[in-house]
């Protein structure tokens, strides 16, 4: 896996605002069925938006679209409570468009964005019309069936479940590349 341009990507994502940045190599992202029966039972918006299951790929999609990359741009943002949520969420969000973005820009025509937990670009989603950020939306890679704690102990990056509403959070990104 070539990593001079790909260094580049990392100090960008750290530069435009990730807290960690990391090539991983694709066969490292860990896709598994159980990840979005918890996004029916444990999220209060299943179904609700276009970004989110049942709407989203399945972790077989998922598993075979993963098998076509070989490395990925995993990054954090970290949030400071719940109560902020929605603002660092669109924040987080524009920041896996725009590295998704530099990445096409620099010759990888494929890399696909994913970012984490329901979109948040607009108040609500109108699941009867089209999508009204079809430019900018990504899903969430655990509406994709993506093991995100997994991926993240695979890349060697720590990750914490949250315990309580006012605990510190992580938002985790991911651009794939090819």
């Amino acid at each position: 896996m070539p990593n001079v341009p790909f260094n580049a990507f990392v100090r960008t994502a750290l530069d435009w605002g990730a807290d960690r940045a990391k090539i991983v190599v694709a066969k490292d992202i860990v896709t598994a069925e159980w990840v979005r029966m918890k996004c029916r039972y444990g999220c209060d918006g299943y179904g609700l938006g276009h970004l989110c299951p049942p709407r989203t790929p399945s972790p077989e999609d998922t598993r075979r679209m993963l098998s076509s990359y070989t490395a990925a741009l995993l990054f954090t943002f970290d949030g400071n409570h719940c109560r902020n949520r929605g603002r660092k969420s669109v924040r987080h969000r524009q920041l896996v468009f725009d590295l998704e973005r530099l990445i096409f820009l620099g010759g990888f025509y494929r890399a696909l964005g994913m970012g984490c937990g329901p979109c948040r670009l607009c108040r609500s989603c109108d699941v009867d019309q089209p999508c009204r950020h079809p430019d900018s939306a990504r899903p969430a890679m655990e509406a994709c069936g993506i093991d995100v704690f997994q991926t993240m102990a695979n890349a060697g990056l720590e990750l914490h479940v949250v315990q309580k509403r006012t605990d510190p959070y992580t938002m985790v990104g991911l651009v794939l590349i090819e």
